[in-house]
């Protein structure tokens, strides 16, 4: 395998034993993958134990255990520093690629120039498809101008085009240069679980790359398998991480008397979510 076309690959997991299997033998069968890295992030379950049996079995695969959760971007970074590869892709332990997934990203990217930062299209596994695969940033002030609502948040497939130039993808399945990600610092660690794939995406951005989607390119994304196991940290952990967010990238141009407007509708929401949670698991019991 050309050294120009070798993918090492981080997945980071967290209670993620019902899936971690068909993900890491699908990215083994996947073409131009040379080395994946599995960070574990304190998993109560047999998810390291799964994904060492793997190791011995094909030397690609090695897994290193945090004795703590160190968050999914600080994980993504510290896997990323063990590859040595011309190219990383970062893959949830709930995404199944197909043996062709790297090979048609990275003939889109050798195609593109400025290619910096590219995603695929995601479906369940029902066939549904996820319409966060293609967005805009997150903006706590249009949420605010638009009431809560923001219709204009997810963006459509472009049928005409095959790859195509958006703001945002989903961290589910993103793939850039090493040497960018290195450039970028990588992931903001200051996050501990979401928006750090947006934030990641900005930056990629501002630094005059592109973020693109391949639209002829899908792969199987169950979605909040990790997530089941603290529904309510996860829920405290994205509202965290979206004012972190706005702190770096618009609160220099938000009104003085908005921002604190912000931050009440934020956390009202959060409560709010945690409510339906409760609600929700009280009925099925």
């Amino acid at each position: 395998m050309s050294k120009a076309v070798e993918v090492g690959v981080v997945v980071v997991t967290y209670h993620s034993a019902d899936t971690i299997n068909e993900c890491l033998e699908r990215l083994l069968a996947a073409t131009h993958v040379a080395r994946i890295v599995v960070v574990d992030n304190a998993s109560a379950d047999s998810t390291a134990e799964k994904v060492a049996w793997l190791s011995m079995r094909d030397g690609r695969v090695r897994v290193v255990r945090n004795t703590h959760n160190r968050g999914f971007a600080e994980a993504c970074n510290q896997g990323a520093s063990a590859l040595g590869t011309t190219w990383v892709a970062f893959v949830n332990p709930d995404a199944y690629v197909d043996v062709d997934t790297f090979d048609k990203l990275l003939t889109h990217a050798r195609a593109h120039a400025g290619a910096g930062l590219l995603g695929v299209d995601l479906h369940d596994e029902d066939g549904v498809f996820d319409p966060a695969a293609r967005r805009r940033d997150l903006s706590l002030l249009e949420l605010y101008r638009q009431r809560g609502q923001r219709d204009d948040l997810y963006l459509g497939r472009d049928p005409a085009v095959d790859l195509q130039v958006v703001e945002a993808i989903s961290g589910a399945l993103m793939l850039m240069p090493s040497g960018l990600f290195v450039q970028l610092g990588g992931f903001d660690d200051g996050y501990l679980l979401h928006v750090e794939d947006l934030d990641l995406c900005r930056r990629v951005r501002a630094a005059g790359y592109d973020v693109l989607i391949a639209n002829d390119v899908s792969v199987t994304h169950v979605r909040g398998v990790s997530s089941r196991a603290r529904p309510y940290w996860v829920e405290w952990q994205k509202h965290r991480s979206a004012w972190r967010y706005f702190l770096k990238f618009e609160d220099a141009q938000t009104p003085p008397n908005i921002r604190p407007l912000l931050w009440l509708g934020l956390w009202a929401h959060c409560f709010v979510a945690m409510a339906r949670i409760a609600i929700k698991r009280l009925l099925q019991r």
